[in-house]
């Protein structure tokens, strides 16, 4: 007996498309369209072709923003994720030490963007803040309002404490998903802790790490709340990203246009970059 396929079930992923086209889609479809005109009021509108594009990528600063943005992704990935996987071993596996270490480490990722820029402003600040008057009584002229330098290592500082425990939490989930045999059979041959590490944990934590890696790169490149909080991307210009640009040229200037050329130029940066980072780790994973 033939049976007669049913294909109604798809229309259960009807809602999923057309959710995915009012809040993607559309408000994607619209920045396109208002990349290739010059908007002057509603009934007011010209067709420019790519000369936003252009005027966009000859912009200084969008090379100045985007090199900062790329040192700032570096910077928070090179700190975060080495610092995540030594916290994670560190990490109790059993008893009430390690539920108590896995709240502890979940209480940073739950404060509010705009909540943890004002704790460290602060925090930081030179007359009333812990940080600020504690580094300057020890003679260490520190002001991130007024140094490069110090707005930088505070801006650095302040995500590191907001996110590694992210990292560390992910790290802690590949730990445990290990099967306790590969640890048995390290220790019948006598393998030390770094052995251990590297030809058992590090490999079995690859696709956790992964994840934390591009979680950490798409988050860290699109940062704008804390800085904007913190700094207001002074002092000058140190610490202002490629969102607080593209924020001055849309919200401050009113130019719909270009702005509308910098955010997919922007989107296209983050979504090469990912993939990169992805091929070149799925790469390594295969091999």
């Amino acid at each position: 007996m033939n049976k007669v396929p049913n294909n109604k079930a798809w229309w259960l992923v009807l809602p999923v498309f057309l959710l995915v086209a009012f809040s993607a889609v559309v408000p994607m479809m619209t920045v396109v369209n208002y990349s290739v005109q010059d908007i002057f009021d509603q009934s007011s509108r010209y067709f420019v072709g790519a000369d936003w594009y252009r005027q966009v990528l000859q912009d200084p600063r969008l090379h100045d923003s985007l090199l900062r943005q790329f040192i700032y992704s570096a910077c928070v990935l090179l700190i975060e994720i080495p610092l995540g996987i030594a916290i994670a071993l560190t990490m109790p596996t059993k008893g009430r030490w390690s539920s108590l270490c896995l709240i502890v480490m979940a209480i940073p990722l739950l404060i509010p963007w705009n909540v943890v820029g004002t704790i460290w402003q602060i925090f930081g600040r030179a007359d009333i803040g812990l940080l600020g008057a504690s580094l300057n009584q020890l003679g260490i002229n520190y002001n991130y309002a007024a140094n490069t330098m110090d707005a930088w290592v505070t801006v650095l500082v302040m995500d590191v404490w907001h996110w590694t425990s992210l990292v560390a939490l992910l790290c802690y989930s590949g730990l445990r998903a290990i099967p306790d045999v590969y640890y048995q059979a390290a220790r019948i041959d006598r393998a030390s802790a770094w052995a251990v590490f590297r030809h058992i944990q590090l490999p079995k934590m690859k696709n956790v790490l992964l994840i934390a890696v591009m979680l950490r790169f798409m988050d860290s490149f699109m940062i704008y709340t804390e800085p904007f909080v913190l700094t207001g991307g002074g002092p000058g210009n140190a610490t202002t990203f490629l969102s607080q640009t593209l924020t001055q040229m849309a919200v401050g200037q009113f130019d719909l246009g270009p702005a509308a050329a910098f955010s997919l130029v922007y989107f296209l940066i983050i979504l090469l970059v990912s993939w990169l980072f992805y091929t070149a780790m799925t790469h390594a994973d295969k091999q």
